[in-house]
C-alpha cells in the first residue's frame, strides 16, 4: 500500500501540497455569547434572532421590532441571567464548557480510529461552525460527519446547524463530503442514558417527587402546523422514557418552555403547569430537560431559578432540577455510539 508520504513524493514539481486523507467529526451546538456584557449579548442575540428559521416573520415586520425593541432591552436582561450561571473559572457559559468537554472526551473514546479528527463549533457565536470546518479541512479531512447536538429535530435547531455547515462549504474550493447524524430522540442508547440519569439523580434527593416533568424548549405553534416534526419527537421521547422507567402518564408529563413573543407556542407551558400543580396541592416535583444535550441558560436559570421560584411561590415545597446528560459517562455513550455507527463505510 502506498503511504501518504510516498504519494507526496510522486507529485510533480510545483504541485500543491496534498494533505493526508482524514475524516472529521464535528459536534455542533446552538451557541453562546462570548461574555455577559451588553455588546457581547447584543452581538449574539442579533445573530440568533435574525436567523429566518428561528423567526419566520417577514423582515419588514420583524426587523423594526428586533432593532427597535429587542436589541435595546434584552441584552441587559439576558446578560444578568447569564451572569448567574457563568463559568467564572473559564470565563464562559456552561454550554461552551460542556460542548468542548464532549468533543475532547469523544476524541479520546474513538482514539482507536487513527484517521479521525474531532472538532466542535456553534451555530451562533464562537467558536463558529465555519472555523471548526476550516480546522478539520486544514488537518486533511475530506469527509466530515456532523452531529447536531439536538435529540429532537426542529427547523429552528437541527436545520439551522446544517444550514451553517453548508454555508461554510460554499466558500471552499475543495469542499469535503459530509454526513449529518439524524435526530436521535428514539435511539435506545439515548433513552437508556436518560433513564439511568434520572434514576441516579432522584436517588440523591431527600424527597420523592410526586411527579417528574419533561420540559422541552418550545417552538411557535405555527411552525408545528407547517410540518415541523419537533412536537411529535418530544412526545415520543417522553413516551419511550416513561416505558423505560416503568412509569405511568401521571408520573412523567410533557411541557414546553422558553416561549418568546406574543404568538401561541406549543403547550402545555412549563411555567403555567408548575403553577397549576402547586395550586392543586402538589408539593414536590422534579424537572428534566430531554431536549437539551447540555445544561445551559434555559435549564440552569430558566428552570433552576425562574420555574423553581414560580412553583414555590404558588405553594410547592420541594423542587429538583435533574441535570442534562452533559459530558457524563451516559451522555458520552450516546455520542460515541451515534458517531461510530454513522462513520461506518468511511472507517
Amino acid at each position: 500500500m502506498t503511504t501518504d508520504t510516498q504519494k507526496a513524493s510522486m507529485l510533480p514539481a510545483g504541485h500543491p501540497t496534498v494533505k493526508p486523507r482524514r475524516i472529521g467529526v464535528l459536534l455542533v451546538n446552538l451557541g453562546t455569547p462570548d461574555g455577559t456584557d451588553y455588546k457581547s449579548m447584543r452581538r449574539y442575540l442579533l445573530e440568533f434572532l435574525s436567523d429566518p428559521r428561528v423567526i419566520e416573520l417577514n423582515k419588514a415586520v420583524w426587523y423594526p421590532i428586533l432593532y427597535g425593541i429587542v436589541l435595546t432591552t434584552r441584552p441587559s436582561k439576558s446578560g444578568a441571567n447569564y451572569r448567574r450561571i457563568w463559568n467564572t473559572e473559564k470565563d464562559e457559559s456552561p454550554l461552551r464548557t460542556y460542548t468542548r468537554s464532549q468533543a475532547e472526551k469523544l476524541a479520546v473514546a474513538i482514539g482507536d480510529l487513527p484517521d479521525v479528527r474531532v472538532e466542535w463549533g456553534m451555530r451562533y457565536g464562537s467558536p463558529s461552525t465555519r472555523s471548526a470546518v476550516q480546522s478539520l479541512y486544514d488537518q486533511g479531512c475530506d469527509r466530515i460527519l456532523t452531529l447536531p447536538l439536538y435529540p429532537q429535530y426542529s427547523a429552528t435547531t437541527t436545520a439551522t446547524a446544517n444550514d451553517q455547515l453548508f454555508r461554510a462549504l460554499m466558500t471552499m474550493r475543495h469542499a469535503p463530503a459530509v454526513r449529518s447524524v439524524p435526530p436521535y430522540y428514539e435511539e435506545p442508547v439515548y433513552i437508556d442514558a436518560l433513564a439511568r440519569s434520572i434514576e441516579a439523580s432522584l436517588a440523591t434527593l431527600d424527597f420523592q417527587p410526586e411527579l417528574v416533568i419533561a420540559s422541552y424548549h418550545g417552538i411557535p405553534k405555527p411552525y408545528f402546523e407547517k410540518g415541523d416534526p419537533y412536537h411529535c419527537h418530544c412526545l415520543k421521547t417522553t413516551r419511550l422514557l416513561r416505558e423505560k422507567l416503568g412509569w405511568d402518564e401521571k408520573q412523567l408529563i410533557t411541557t414546553f418552555q422558553s416561549r418568546f413573543g406574543a404568538q401561541e407556542w406549543l403547550q402545555p407551558y412549563t411555567d403555567k403547569t408548575v403553577e397549576r400543580l402547586a395550586h392543586e396541592g402538589v408539593k414536590s416535583i422534579a424537572i428534566v430537560n430531554p431536549g437539551f444535550s447540555v445544561d445551559c441558560i434555559e435549564t440552569l436559570d430558566e428552570i433552576g431559578r425562574e420555574v423553581r421560584d414560580e412553583f414555590l411561590h404558588a405553594g410547592g415545597e420541594k423542587f429538583a432540577h435533574i441535570p442534562c446528560l452533559n459530558d457524563s459517562a451516559e451522555g458520552m455513550e450516546v455520542i460515541e455510539t451515534l458517531v461510530r455507527r454513522e462513520l461506518q463505510g468511511w472507517v
